[in-house]
C-alpha cells in the first residue's frame, strides 16, 4: 500500500532501533531539545542560519505592498505574502527531503549571505547567529530597487509532550520606504507530527498577529487535521482596524484556506480579491558564493564536512566534524573571557528597547518582544554591515 503525505518516507530498517531510541530519549529528557543527537537519517544538512532565506524565495511578493498606494489594500498585500511563506519555511523540507529533518545548531558568528535577481532587482540576505545561549539568529533581508526591507531575529524553545513542540521567539519587522511604514510580524508555534513512524512533519498552532503601523492589524489562527475532524495546515485569518480585533463588524478582509495548498481573501463584502495557489506560485533561485570564496564562518563552508558526512550517514565522522568546530568554538569563548571582551557581530546590534516596536507590540496579546528570552532585541546595523567583511554587492 503507498504510504499517505502524512507517512511520508517510512524509517530504515536499519535505523529502527536507534529510532526508537530517539524517542524514549526524548520523553525522558529535560532541557532543550535541540541540543540532542538525532539518528542520521533524521538529521539535516543545512544549518539554521539558512532559514532566513524561506522569507524571500518570491521576491515579487515581499515587494507588491510598496507598490500599493491604498493603505488597507497594502495591509491585505502584507497578509498575502506572509501567508505565502509559510510553506516554504515548514513544509518545503518534508516535500523535499521525504520527512522534517533536524537542522545543524549554528555557532555564534555562522554567517549565511545570499541573493535572488529577477524582474524586481536584486533581493539580498544576510543572516547571522548572534547568541548562542540562547541560541538566536538574526536576519536582514533588502530590495533597494523597491524601498522594501524585512529584519528580525529568532530562538526556538523546543519541549516534548507526546509530541515535540517548538515556541519561536523573536520577530519580523517589514518596511517600505515609500510610505513610510512598518509591520510588525510574530512567529507561529509549531508542534512535530508523524514522529512514531519516523516521518515527521510540521504543523502550526496557536495564532500570529502582523501588526501595520499604518493602524490595520491582521491575526492568523492555525489549525490541523485532529483525531477526529479538521484538515491538515489550516489557516483563517482576519484583518481589522487597532483595537478592532473583537468586533467582528470591523473585520475589512478574511483569509481561509491551507497554507501548503491553497487560501483565498476575501473583502467585508466575502468578494474574493486573491487567490493563492502555493504549489503553483514560482520561485526564484537562491544565488550563493561558491564554497572556496566563502568566509570560513559562512554555513556552507563551515559545515561542509559535516553535511558530507551526513549524506554519507557516516555518524562517526559526523560527530569528528561537528567535534572540531565545537571545541573551535570552546576555545575562542575562553579566549574572549580571558580577554575580558564578548564576540563582536558583524552586522547586528543588540538593543534593550525599540519605541516602533513597543508602540507595535500593544496589538499583540502578550504585548512584549520578550527580549529577555533572545538576549536582546537584534537589529540590523548599516555601520557595522558597511565596514563589515564579506561585503555585499550592492550599496545598503
Amino acid at each position: 500500500m503507498p504510504k499517505t503525505e502524512e507517512e511520508g518516507a517510512a524509517v530504515p530498517a536499519s535505523s529502527r532501533g536507534s529510532w526508537s531510541s530517539f524517542l524514549k530519549s526524548m520523553a525522558s529528557f529535560n532541557g532543550d531539545l535541540s541540543s540532542m543527537t538525532a539518528p542520521a537519517f533524521i538529521l539535516s544538512t543545512t544549518s539554521l542560519t539558512e532559514f532566513s532565506a524561506y522569507w524571500a524565495e518570491m521576491p515579487r511578493l515581499l515587494v507588491a505592498p510598496s507598490k500599493e498606494p491604498d493603505p488597507q489594500k497594502r495591509a491585505m498585500l502584507v497578509l498575502r505574502w506572509f501567508l505565502s511563506t509559510l510553506k516554504q519555511q515548514y513544509a518545503s523540507r518534508n516535500e523535499k527531503l521525504g520527512s522534517e529533518k533536524k537542522p545543524l545548531n549554528p555557532f555564534l558568528g555562522e554567517l549565511f549571505m545570499g541573493s535572488w535577481e529577477d524582474e524586481e532587482g536584486t533581493t539580498q540576505l544576510v543572516s547571522e547567529q548572534v547568541s548562542h545561549h540562547p541560541p538566536v539568529t538574526a536576519y536582514s533581508i533588502w530590495n533597494k530597487n523597491n524601498g522594501v526591507r524585512l529584519q528580525g531575529y529568532n530562538a526556538q524553545k523546543a519541549s516534548f509532550r507526546t509530541t515535540i513542540n517548538v515556541r519561536q521567539v523573536g520577530h519580523a519587522l517589514l518596511h517600505f520606504d515609500k510610505w513610510d511604514e512598518d509591520y510588525l510580524i510574530t512567529l507561529p508555534a509549531l508542534h512535530i507530527e508523524g514522529l512514531i513512524g519516523g516521518s515527521p512533519y510540521v504543523e502550526l498552532n496557536q495564532s500570529t498577529y502582523i501588526v501595520g503601523s499604518n493602524g490595520f492589524t491582521s491575526r492568523i489562527d492555525y489549525s490541523g487535521k485532529g483525531w477526529v475532524s479538521g484538515t491538515k495546515n489550516s489557516l483563517k485569518a482576519v484583518m481589522y482596524p487597532h483595537g478592532k480585533e473583537k468586533s467582528k463588524d470591523s473585520i475589512i478582509y478574511y483569509a481561509d484556506g491551507s497554507w501548503t495548498g491553497d487560501f483565498t481573501i476575501k473583502d467585508a463584502k466575502k468578494h474574493v480579491v486573491e487567490q493563492y495557489n502555493a504549489k503553483k506560485e514560482p520561485k526564484t533561485a537562491l544565488k550563493v558564493a561558491p564554497l572556496q570564496e566563502q568566509d570560513p564562518l559562512e554555513s556552507r563552508r563551515a559545515w561542509q564536512k559535516v553535511a558530507e558526512a551526513i549524506q554519507k550517514g557516516d555518524m562517526n565522522t559526523t560527530a569528528h566534524e561537528k567535534t572540531i568546530i565545537e571545541e573551535s568554538q570552546r576555545a575562542l569563548r575562553k579566549k574572549e573571557q580571558s580577554e575580558k571582551r564578548q564576540w563582536e557581530r558583524r552586522f547586528f546590534t543588540r538593543l534593550t528597547s525599540v519605541p516602533l516596536l513597543d508602540q507595535l507590540f500593544k496589538e499583540v496579546p502578550y504585548g512584549s518582544p520578550e527580549q529577555d528570552q533572545t538576549n536582546g532585541i537584534w537589529m540590523f546595523d548599516p555601520a557595522l554591515a558597511k565596514n563589515a567583511n564579506p561585503k555585499f554587492n550592492d550599496e545598503l
